[in-house]
């Protein structure tokens, strides 16, 4: 064999071990899995390279190359979009051209990212609301909101929330022709995380006279106290979000210090003895199906110190990890849709927000998609994604 021959067959090894990832068998389009997690471990390696060498926070450098997959707001011929803010919130508005006798549907949406990432403009972004005012025949509020890790807890919440109760005002809704008794929060991921936390704030508002109708949680981020649970140890390198970036998200949402705080979290080692009693609240062993816990064992945690607690008071906020809301809060929730995917590291949150919702009697349709990862409706080229948002879609018909 020749020296090029060699090196052809050297490199071509390398591409094949840097691509190829070991999948389920019920897996659809393996392949297409494989480029798009090899094309985005390029993007995730190179800026991590940067981050070493001191140059500029890996999350920067992301947020520049997810800028160049944002679309401008150009109306179709179905849809007229728009750019404007509500409360200083830029947000992006969906309405349906056609013409329409009744008040509308509204759905108040909030993008995924880490709390890092993302935008309403976001291509993917864009199409969702596209989809969804166009068969919903709905008005559509895509939000923006302040990421970090320039911008921390509860400067996300925040923004999100001010402009929900903006577009809850009974001036703007019927600026938007949109019916009060028909509006509809939703998120994907930690847009989930955001939609559950703004959505039983809510309850406790006097000043928002108001109330949704529906919350649709989409494989939702609902708390960072246990990172150890049966879906954290199951799909820790799945992709498109492993545990350690999920935890880096977490940490650079709570904190001007994520290293400490991250290190902590890896050990699952962050929760103070103190606080031990908020544990119960996200106790995977008592809220999840058994065949989700699959001979997997409950650990006690190794508490951390009370200064963790002090350093990073966002970590036990309701704010932030809506699973700590009591039941009777809980028991006020609106109707809910959660979807959650079998390969996902936040599968466990979803179902145990399940669990606790119906048992305090709030009507839950839960959609587990056996099949299913991280990032469905963010990741619009492969096929199923196409089916779930459509039932998605089809439940929100039905129901809004």
């Amino acid at each position: 064999m020749g020296r090029k021959s060699l090196y052809l067959l050297m490199l071509g090894i390398f591409v094949a071990y840097y691509i190829y990832i070991p999948l389920p068998d019920n897996f659809e389009e393996p392949w297409r899995m494989m480029f798009t997690n090899a094309y985005l471990n390029t993007i995730k390696y190179s800026v991590y390279f940067v981050e070493l060498l001191g140059l500029c926070n890996s999350m920067d450098s992301m947020q520049i190359f997810t800028s160049f997959l944002d679309a401008p707001p150009t109306s179709d011929e179905n849809v007229t979009v728009t750019d404007t803010t509500f409360n200083n919130i830029p947000v992006r508005v969906f309405m349906p051209k056609r013409k329409s006798e009744a008040l509308r549907r509204g759905l108040f949406y909030i993008h995924g990212g880490g709390w890092c990432l993302g935008s309403a403009a976001s291509q993917n972004y864009d199409l969702l609301s596209r989809w969804t005012a166009d068969r919903l025949d709905a008005v559509v509020v895509s939000t923006n909101y302040r990421l970090a890790p320039k911008y921390r807890f509860p400067t996300q919440f925040e923004d999100v929330y001010n402009a929900l109760r903006w577009f809850l005002r009974p001036k703007v809704l019927a600026q938007y022709g949109v019916n009060p008794e028909r509006i509809a929060v939703s998120g994907d991921s930690a847009g989930g995380n955001l939609a559950a936390a703004v959505t039983q704030q809510l309850l406790d508002d006097p000043d928002v006279k108001i109330k949704l109708k529906i919350q649709s949680l989409i494989y939702p981020a609902l708390q960072p106290l246990d990172v150890d649970s049966p879906s954290y140890r199951e799909n820790s390198e799945f992709p498109f979000l492993s545990r350690s970036l999920m935890i880096r998200f977490w940490s650079e949402y709570l904190t001007a210090d994520p290293a400490s705080l991250e290190k902590a979290m890896l050990s699952n080692q962050h929760v103070p003895a103190e606080s031990h009693h908020l544990l119960k609240f996200v106790n995977w062993s008592s809220l999840l199906p058994e065949r989700y816990i699959k001979g997997n064992v409950y650990k006690d945690p190794t508490y951390g110190s009370s200064e963790l607690a002090m350093k990073y008071p966002g970590l036990l906020d309701v704010r932030v990890a809506p699973l700590l809301a009591d039941d009777k809060k809980l028991h006020r929730l609106p109707l809910t849709y959660i979807i959650t995917c079998q390969y996902d590291v936040l599968r466990d949150d979803g179902l145990m927000y399940v669990t606790r919702l119906r048992n305090a009697g709030v009507p839950v349709t839960h959609n587990h998609i056996e099949n299913g990862f991280h990032g469905i409706f963010s990741f619009l080229e492969f096929k199923i994604s196409d089916k779930i948002i459509n039932n998605y879609i089809s439940w929100l018909h039905e129901n809004l």
